[in-house]
């Protein structure tokens, strides 16, 4: 199936409940091999965390009744917007959309369908900027 045929299904804060566990069912399947890593562990937090925001948004993709992957996120909290400070102009809008999470099944890797989940998730936005989150370690 090509990217464009994908069947592009929009979830919100109050459908969470439904779509919890097929988020954590897909990421536990593409993270399968590093699951004894603490983050990975930590993903359902992640998904409760950001399905409990009232503008939450996410996208999931099928293939017929197959998942293909999913995207999500909502937007940031005002108050913590630093990267603002570093633009030169500063857009009149003054919201921005986090994007938390993309997650490609392996069969559909590198057939287009992470672009069609992101744009599935953005357009249409009334943020001014999206930003990537990103949470990492460093071991020294």
């Amino acid at each position: 199936m090509t990217a464009s045929a994908l069947d592009l299904r929009h979830f919100t804060h109050d459908d969470l409940p439904e779509i919890r566990q097929t988020l954590i069912d897909v990421h536990n399947e593409v993270y399968a091999a590093e699951m004894d890593d603490e983050f990975n562990q930590e993903f359902p937090w992640f998904v409760d965390h950001w399905g409990g925001h009232p503008d939450f948004s996410c996208v999931i993709g099928y293939d017929s009744a197959e998942i293909v992957g999913f995207a999500y996120g909502a937007p940031a909290k005002p108050e913590r917007e630093w990267w603002r400070e570093h633009l030169e102009v500063e857009p009149e809008k003054s919201r921005t959309f986090a994007f938390s999470e993309l997650m490609v099944r392996e069969k559909w890797r590198k057939t287009g369908t992470a672009e069609r989940l992101t744009r599935g998730l953005l357009d249409g936005r009334s943020e001014a900027l999206a930003v990537l989150p990103l949470r990492c370690c460093w071991s020294m």
